[in-house]
């Protein structure tokens, strides 16, 4: 059966074709990447999309989103979009979809994917475990927090908010980090570090703790400064951004009882090949009494190119065979 996988984000809307059958995705279309902010509603990206497309499109779709699934009217965290589950196939002029949340659907993707699909981060080297729970974040927009349950029969998603979390400072730089943004956010979660706007809050809290002139930059641009060094300042953000990531990806870890972690997320690929080399390790197993049983989790990065895009047409493809 041939589907459209959406994958709604906070800046991007990503839509692909993708054939599936029998709980499988056997293969995913070249995917078409449009800016939330350049389109109404969900509707006119499907409209956008279906345009470009140049021919009849599919009546079938699995959906991921930003946001929780559940209610009368889905609104997203960080776009303006709304979207209402009861009248989406009309409204799309389909025939059935399935909506999953969107780490949901990374959490599918990392139930479908084979072992050469995850890089190796830190913690022993194996493949994922094919019994247990395994906690799955990343940073993009946001933070998404998921859980996947492996049976040895089958597997169930856990849709979380974990990103959501409060932010709890290990040390006095964060401590100082923590103040700043108090003075900006009635409350501080863990989103508001570990994402790529978050590089502008550290960067910006740095600054004041250095007592340094603070050069005005949107997330872009510091991420780019960041990783080719040509800011010390951003270096050092992003240098704590990894220490905070690997701070919340133990916490999750140890909260669900993660007998592994895979990270995924737009800025997770991004510096895939910097996390291993960061302080990201350290603090993801400095967990006091429970320091050996940390060190004792492998921690992966997804390596698939679009796992919301895999994971949506997975939903889909497991509902309806």
């Amino acid at each position: 059966m041939e589907i459209v996988a959406v994958d709604i984000g906070g800046t991007h809307a990503r839509f692909a074709l993708a054939e599936v059958e029998g709980g499988r995705v056997l293969s995913l279309g070249e995917p078409v990447k449009l800016k939330t902010a350049e389109h109404a509603s969900f509707k006119t990206a499907w409209s956008a999309y279906a345009q470009m497309l140049g021919r009849p499109i599919p009546r079938h779709a699995g959906i991921a989103v930003a946001t929780p699934i559940g209610a009368a009217t889905l609104k997203f965290t960080n776009n303006p979009w709304t979207i209402q589950p009861a009248t989406l196939d009309e409204t799309l002029g389909i025939d059935s979809h399935v909506l999953v949340n969107d780490f949901a659907a990374v959490a599918h993707a990392v139930a479908r994917l084979p072992d050469d699909a995850f890089q190796h981060v830190c913690g022993p080297d194996v493949p994922l475990p094919e019994k247990g729970p395994i906690s799955i974040l990343g940073p993009g927009t946001g933070l998404g927090v998921a859980q996947l349950l492996r049976t040895g029969y089958g597997y169930h998603v856990i849709a979380t908010e974990g990103g959501h979390i409060d932010f709890a400072p290990v040390d006095s730089i964060e401590d100082a980090i923590l103040v700043r943004l108090r003075q900006r956010y009635r409350r501080v979660s863990v989103e508001r570090i570990v994402c790529g706007p978050g590089l502008v809050n550290i960067y910006e809290a740095l600054a004041a703790v250095e007592n340094r002139p603070m050069l005005v930059r949107d997330d872009k641009s510091l991420w780019a400064a960041a990783l080719e060094g040509s800011d010390d300042l951003a270096v050092a953000a992003f240098d704590r951004f990894c220490l905070s990531f690997g701070t919340v990806a133990g916490d999750i870890a140890l909260a669900q009882g993660g007998q592994a972690v895979v990270i995924g997320g737009g800025i997770g690929q991004r510096i895939a090949d910097r996390l291993p080399h960061s302080g990201f390790a350290q603090r993801f197993t400095a967990k006091g009494r429970f320091e050996a049983m940390m060190a004792g989790i492998p921690v992966k990065l997804i390596l698939h190119p679009e796992p919301g895009l895999f994971g949506a047409a997975a939903a889909f493809s497991r509902e309806h065979g």
